[in-house]
């Protein structure tokens, strides 16, 4: 590859830390450097996509980079390993956290979810019985999953008698590297009897940060494939859903926080926000998980299925409960169609303000803008 310059404009906020992709077709497995000034940062070409993570930039700012090849590899500072049931990401040599994809009662889940500090931001429960304190209620809250309620009248969110399930058919892709690391995934939503109701894509990308802080990129793809699905309205389902640590709960001392303000249950549940937080304690190390909703995403912004009890979910369906019956958000998806969310998980230090998650919005849905020089 030739050298290449680039034009780097942060735009009207201030980058740290910041994903970026750039628009120049990369050799897989090779090599690349973007410099400018004294910084020289490491990129990683993914599927012919080259990203890189820019540690700063002020606002209103632009640069003009070099791009070019180096010799040899980077070394992956992210590892993404395959087993029978399991795809377990580590980062730096650490266990980041893992997608279970087969052996869970009624669908994969991400256990555990590794913050700073070493912690688990997520519950261990019911996957785990012998940590002191935790609680043991809702056993289908898995630490991190994707479900719905009602699909066709088939409920894919709980463990109850008759629940649907989802199924790992087949891993698509896996990849590591100095940058970032993932997967992409099929899976099939079926019901009781194994009628096939939805296929789901899930694509994965994480990305280490300083101080043990992640961002993790996923993207849902359902598609129905086998006739009409309707989805129904109901606040039972998380398109993504997160159970927090139980010390991290509201009445240990947990917050929650959104992009419009509000704090705790009472001013976020049933509520349209672009991006939701729950920050507290584990074993003294503060911590907090943010779910961002990109845009792109259908019905965005959505609804929050969030309590202080520890439950923080993405619903984009269930406005009955939400609106107290003023609005219905019951939807159905055409044979052959899809419907698509793209969401960008951040594991951070402290709460909302310490993790700069509006920082963090900003960088996901308004990027840095990057063209190349002539």
């Amino acid at each position: 590859m030739r050298t290449t310059k680039l034009l780097i404009r942060s735009g009207n906020a201030s980058r740290e830390y910041c994903p970026l992709s750039l628009p120049v077709a990369g050799e897989p497995g090779r090599a690349y450097w973007l410099s400018w000034g004294s910084l020289q940062l490491p990129v990683q070409a993914t599927d012919g996509e080259l990203w890189c993570v820019i540690p700063e930039l002020p606002a209103d700012q632009t640069v003009v980079a070099t791009l070019e090849g180096a010799e040899g590899e980077h070394p992956h500072r992210v590892s993404v390993e395959e087993s029978e049931d399991r795809i377990a990401i580590y980062t730096d040599g650490k266990l980041f956290t893992a997608y279970i994809k087969a052996g869970n009662p009624a669908r994969p889940c991400f256990y555990p979810v590794r913050a700073p500090g070493g912690v688990s931001v997520t519950r261990h429960w019911p996957m785990r019985h012998d940590i002191p304190g935790e609680t043991n209620d809702h056993v289908h809250h898995r630490s991190m999953w994707i479900a719905f309620g009602d699909v066709n009248g088939v409920d894919n969110w709980s463990e109850e008698p008759g629940h649907g399930y989802t199924l790992h058919r087949q891993t698509l892709r896996l990849y590591s590297g100095i940058v970032c690391g993932g997967f992409e995934t099929l899976s099939d939503w079926k019901d009781a009897q194994g009628t096939q109701l939805l296929e789901q894509r899930l694509r994965v990308r994480v990305f280490p940060l300083p101080h043990e802080e992640h961002l993790m990129d996923v993207e849902v793809t359902l598609t129905a494939t086998q006739g009409d699905v309707r989805f129904g309205d109901t606040k039972e389902g998380g398109i993504l859903a997160v159970r927090v640590a139980s010390s991290m709960d509201v009445p240990r001392g947990g917050r929650i926080e959104n992009s419009e303000g509000g704090i705790n249950e009472t001013q976020t549940w049933g509520k349209r926000a672009h991006w939701c937080d729950y920050s507290g304690q584990v074993d003294g190390v503060p911590v907090g998980i943010a779910i961002l909703q990109h845009p792109s995403s259908f019905r965005h912004p959505a609804w929050w299925h969030v309590r202080d009890y520890g439950l923080m979910a993405v619903n984009p369906f269930g406005l009955a409960a939400f609106t107290g019956g003023q609005e219905h958000g019951e939807y159905t998806l055409p044979r052959g169609e899809s419907l698509h969310w793209r969401f960008r998980v951040c594991i951070h230090r402290g709460d909302a303000t310490e993790g700069k998650i509006a920082w963090r919005w900003q960088d996901y849905v308004n990027p840095p803008e990057v063209e190349v020089a002539e």
